[in-house]
């Protein structure tokens, strides 16, 4: 597990100031945001429960892409052009038309630091009056606030819905120790009833799980046993409620990012790629406001709008997501076997890509800087997202 670095004691000081901005979560959406508020020069604030890069709760992968063009490659562990899909009846290899890759959480977050200047505190949040956020060491105060504290949106108005009620899947992984070749994808109802098991290897470990899309189904017995029919052992266990509903981006005035509004695939549970993509387009709409080139409300409307113009692609992977676990098992052989012609594969995962293009990660003020030379954007297919939110095309899964 890993070693928790939360200040205690003597050092846990009384914490009591303003800001311009108010980031609340310091995971990929948070730092993304900060990130687009480098040399704005307002005073912004980040605050996390733990340190930044201490607490990684998924298996830690992106389009290779994504790394690339936010010049986050120093994270990188290992690098996939293929994804073999298993059923009970077939295995399947498609020849993906970008790469994937893993990459080391710790790593990505601190490089993700160094690219904004936010100040950053340790600090548990307990709710949110006005602009005055509450925590354990005190109250912190700013007009323009984002909440990027994951699926239980602390800052929003009203109650939320709680597991296993609310719209979350169950995600559970261990890291043993090893290397594997190949990124793999289970779809086996003898390990989970509606979801899939995953490897993805990391150089010199795999990061192995199931998913559940029900939340009702406990997924520590399969992980266990998919660990141990790889020849793994069930180490380092981590898990987390993953959404699985686009929900509004903004509430009672505050910016939603990543989980807090949903910004986690459907189907997929792919949620590291968005998290960055929505963080950016929400840092940009923020650097306005700071900037004086726009209103609190018009950052507001137009960020909300940006995230909602997305919608029909989450809901489109949404129904897909609840359509697999109806298919009987002997027809998603024939299905897979179906789809894995180049044509369809190009088409689709090019179309899956473009939901979070890796292209909008060159726009904005940073532009190209931290991009990791020549191989900006290799994946591209042409298509530009665009510098701003509001400019960013919506492409269907």
């Amino acid at each position: 597990m890993p070693k928790r670095a939360t200040k205690r004691g003597a050092e846990r000081t009384p914490l009591s100031r303003d800001a311009d901005v108010l980031i609340c979560g310091a995971s990929f959406a948070g730092l993304a945001v900060a990130r687009e508020l480098a040399g704005a020069g307002a005073r912004v604030l980040m605050i996390d429960r733990y340190e930044v890069g201490e607490r990684q709760t998924s298996a830690c992968a992106a389009p290779t892409d994504w790394l690339i063009n936010l010049g986050l490659m120093g994270a990188h562990r290992q690098t996939f052009r293929e994804l073999v899909i298993h059923t009970p009846h077939t295995s399947v290899r498609y020849d993906l038309p970008w790469s994937f890759s893993t990459f080391d959480y710790r790593e990505i977050c601190a490089l993700l630091q160094e690219q904004g200047d936010a100040d950053f505190e340790i600090a548990k949040v307990d709710g949110r009056t006005g602009n005055t956020v509450h925590t354990d060491r005190g109250d912190l105060t700013a007009p323009l606030i984002v909440d990027g504290l994951g699926w239980r949106r602390i800052l929003g108005g009203g109650e939320n819905i709680q597991p296993p009620d609310a719209l979350l899947s169950r995600g559970l992984e261990v890291h043993p120790a090893g290397e594997r070749d190949d990124l793999e994808i289970w779809i086996d109802r003898s390990y989970v009833p509606a979801g899939y098991g995953w490897s993805f290897p990391a150089r010199d470990e795999v990061r192995i799980g199931i998913g559940s899309f029900d939340p009702r189904f406990h997924v520590k017995e399969p992980t266990v046993r998919l660990t141990d029919d790889l020849g793994q052992s069930p180490d380092g266990f981590q898990g987390n409620w993953i959404p699985h509903a686009l929900r509004p981006a903004t509430d009672d005035g505050v910016f939603m990012v990543g989980d807090s509004a949903g910004h986690c695939l459907p189907l997929t549970a792919e949620g590291i790629r968005t998290a960055l993509y929505f963080g950016l387009a929400c840092g940009r709409e923020l650097r306005g406001v700071v900037e004086g080139t726009q209103s609190r409300e018009a950052a507001l409307g137009r960020y909300h709008a940006f995230s909602a113009g997305h919608r029909f692609a989450f809901d489109s992977m949404l129904k897909v997501q609840r359509l697999i676990p109806r298919i009987h098992p002997r027809a998603l052989a024939p299905a897979l076997n179906a789809m894995g012609s180049k044509r369809f594969v190009d088409w689709s995962f090019g179309h899956y890509l473009k939901i979070a293009h890796p292209s909008y990660a060159l726009g904005g003020p940073h532009g190209s800087r931290f991009a990791s030379g020549a191989g900006a954007s290799a994946a591209s297919d042409g298509s530009d997202d665009g510098a701003t939110a509001a400019s960013a095309p919506v492409a269907t899964a």
